[in-house]
């Protein structure tokens, strides 16, 4: 399998949009390096799909630039912008076969018949649906027609590819699957990919960056675990995977739950609390509790023990933290 030249970088300058009155993005600035795997996390009506619409050239910008390898892409049409997408409705032509959709954006660029075969070949193989060329889309999988739709955005060759919540549709194993599918994909091909998505352990496991967005700006773009470990604000830390904010005589304080410890593993602790333990549940790998200090609930994430088993609820348990587990917040 030939692998295709890695794909350019992405510079997101000053970026405005507005509908009416209500402010879509807000001064974003975002840099995407070349080959690099760059998520859009935020929740919806953050601005995530409209600064990746914005890239794609489907929607305009007001004020900004965005530039594709140092060239400003905003008067340039979409269609020739060799940017390859992947919807979360994969957007696949019924009435077509697997390799005549892979083929569709090859044909009208008009490549030679020995081209587009050669490379719907390698793309098919790339995404292992050879054996499905021939079927329809209705003949298959959710997932392999994500995996037919992953073939025809990466068989043009796109200096980007963006991915606008591609497995929002998915069940739970099906969307696990293909994220690994996903991880081994960008290794194989090297493409710049930018990716849209709500989903928090997604970002997490897929990302090399990801840029977390709020009303329509970036709030913090850092890799998955910077993001996690040194979020810029509360805000960061509250959104990207659990946190706690605990009440202490200098102030609150945002710790993780697997970072806090109970029962007798609170006793090489900095910070020690008596909590009321509201409630015990065993996850397969351990146990989430969920506890109450000065009215506000606590999650602890702990590891299976007979201390922790033998639990019981309404009653009092030491609750503790070190203060190197504590995240340095605004």
């Amino acid at each position: 399998m030939t692998v295709p030249a890695l794909g350019k970088a992405v510079s997101i300058r000053s970026l405005d949009k507005s509908y009416g009155a209500t402010k879509a993005l807000n001064g974003v600035s975002l840099e995407i390096a070349a080959g690099e795997f760059c998520t859009l996390l935020g929740a919806s009506g953050s601005g995530k799909t409209t600064l990746l619409k914005t890239i794609a050239g489907f929607e305009n910008y007001d004020t900004g630039a965005i530039l594709i390898g140092g060239t400003d892409i905003g008067p340039v049409p979409v269609s020739k912008r060799n940017i390859g997408m992947v919807f979360q409705n994969y957007a696949l032509f019924p009435h077509m076969s697997v390799r005549r959709n892979v083929a569709f954006g090859l044909e009208m660029r008009r490549l030679t018949k020995a081209e587009i075969t050669s490379r719907v070949e390698e793309a098919l193989a790339l995404v292992d649906l050879t054996a499905y060329a021939e079927r329809l889309p209705r003949q298959l999988s959710g997932g392999q027609q994500q995996r037919v739709a992953l073939a025809r955005a990466l068989v043009i060759k796109p200096d980007i590819l963006l991915m606008d919540e591609p497995l929002g549709a998915l069940d739970k194993n099906l969307r696990q699957s293909i994220q690994l599918e996903l991880k081994r994909l960008h290794a194989a091909v090297g493409a710049t990919v930018v990716y849209v998505t709500h989903d928090q352990e997604e970002a997490l496991f897929l990302s090399d960056r990801i840029a977390l967005m709020d009303k329509g700006r970036i709030v913090q773009a850092a890799s998955p675990r910077d993001l996690y470990d040194r979020p810029a604000n509360r805000f960061v830390a509250g959104f990207l995977g659990e946190c706690n904010f605990i009440p202490t005589p200098t102030g609150t304080v945002a710790v993780r739950p697997e970072k806090l410890r109970v029962g007798s593993q609170a006793n090489d602790c900095n910070q020690v609390f008596e909590a009321r333990l509201l409630s015990v549940i065993f996850i397969g790998r351990g146990y989430r509790l969920i506890l109450e200090l000065e009215g506000i609930e606590i999650t602890v994430l702990t590891e299976t023990s007979d201390e922790i088993a033998a639990l019981r609820t309404n009653g009092l348990v030491r609750m503790g933290f070190r203060k190197e587990d504590i995240i340095a917040t605004e």
